[in-house]
């Protein structure tokens, strides 16, 4: 084992420093979104299905065996969420706590390990204060990234920020979802944005914590279907509850549909554009120690010297990195939380924390 590796601790964690609740769902008409909301709710219904999925050359190559797999029902239980047909809106509502004290580990068992990082943190926030990473935090506030699959198609999105006496209202529509440039960006929607930001990056460096109130608008059209959370649910655990074969169970909170908060908090931290071979088409993803983005089966910071323990290793005993964007996605996965201590055997992730 190096000199370099042998300094990192094998017990190291850090706790989140961006930490969202679960967000509840409404339903709402525009023009009253202000004023009045329904919580929604998660209905089950019973469909039967067709045959769709992809056959064997077997059963392709006998018309025989094909038309009786196909005429075979497929009846399915569902979880359902949608709009009542007199509501066009849905409203999101979430909190977002920020915390600093970036510079001390949860846990750390190696003295001459903590001092050094201690260090090297330090001047980060002294140096980078946090400015970068907040402003793009705030910039997936603002422009409704958390809606998921709920944004798309939609009209109008507005979000109301409340964050220390502070009251924003911005125009989600008026933001990229694919960079953080902000060229075509209004002064006055920019000049929210960096106030925002310079709250989010001030209690990141450690200047008191601070509570972020979000209440978002899309108007989708009424009585469209809704996106909650889709809960994963093993075989045993539906036995235990009784649902049987329902095949798609969603997230709610007192009959109150609901996103994950580790839902919201994977769109708030889907800031690194410091990627290899960033790809404009796919955009900036979230802050992982490899890169991983399991929806598209890859990892985008697979090779050596490009992950998180390649450059942490580094940074943290006061090594430089090779430029400004490396330092900040160093941060970024520390911002994130996780267990990155390092066995005898071998360093890897051990259990992140969303």
């Amino acid at each position: 084992m190096s000199k370099k590796n042998s300094t990192i601790p094998t017990v190291l964690a850090f706790e989140k420093k961006l930490v969202p609740s679960d967000g509840y769902l409404y339903g709402t008409t525009w023009e009253e979104r202000h004023k009045k909301a329904t919580p929604l709710a998660i209905n089950e219904k019973s469909v039967r299905g067709t045959i769709s999925n992809r056959q064997p050359d077997a059963v392709l190559g006998n018309p025989v065996k094909l038309s009786a797999a196909l005429e075979n029902p497929n009846p399915q239980t569902v979880d359902a969420c949608a709009l009542a047909m007199d509501q066009d809106t849905l409203k999101l509502v979430f909190t977002l706590k920020v915390l600093g004290a970036i510079e001390k580990p949860s846990a750390c068992n190696n003295a001459e390990f903590n001092n050094a990082y201690r260090k090297a943190a330090l001047k980060y926030i002294e140096v980078r204060g946090f400015n970068e990473l907040a402003r793009r935090y705030a910039l997936n506030i603002a422009n409704g990234r958390y809606f998921w699959r709920n944004r798309l198609g939609a009209e109008k999105i507005e979000v109301d920020i409340s964050a220390n006496g502070e009251k924003l209202t911005v125009d989600a529509t008026k933001f990229s979802l694919r960079d953080f440039k902000f060229d075509n960006v209004a002064v006055d929607e920019l000049a929210k944005v960096d106030k925002l930001a310079e709250l989010i990056a001030d209690a990141l460096c450690g200047k008191g914590h601070l509570i972020v109130t979000v209440e978002a608008y899309a108007m989708i059209g009424k009585g469209q279907d809704v996106y909650p959370s889709e809960e994963m649910i093993l075989d045993k655990l539906k036995e235990e509850k009784g649902e049987g074969k329902k095949s798609k169970v969603l997230y709610a909170v007192n009959g109150i549909a609901a996103m994950h908060s580790q839902k919201i908090g994977n769109a708030l931290r889907t800031i690194d554009t410091w990627y290899p071979d960033f790809d404009p088409n796919i955009g900036p993803i979230a802050v992982e120690p490899y890169g991983a983005v399991t929806n598209l089966g890859r990892a985008f910071r697979d090779s050596k010297g490009t992950d998180f323990y390649s450059l942490f290793d580094r940074y943290a005993v006061g090594e430089k990195l090779e430029n400004k964007e490396q330092e900040h996605f160093v941060m970024a996965v520390l911002v994130r939380g996780g267990v990155f201590g390092q066995s005898g055997k071998k360093k890897g992730l051990e259990k992140g924390e969303e």
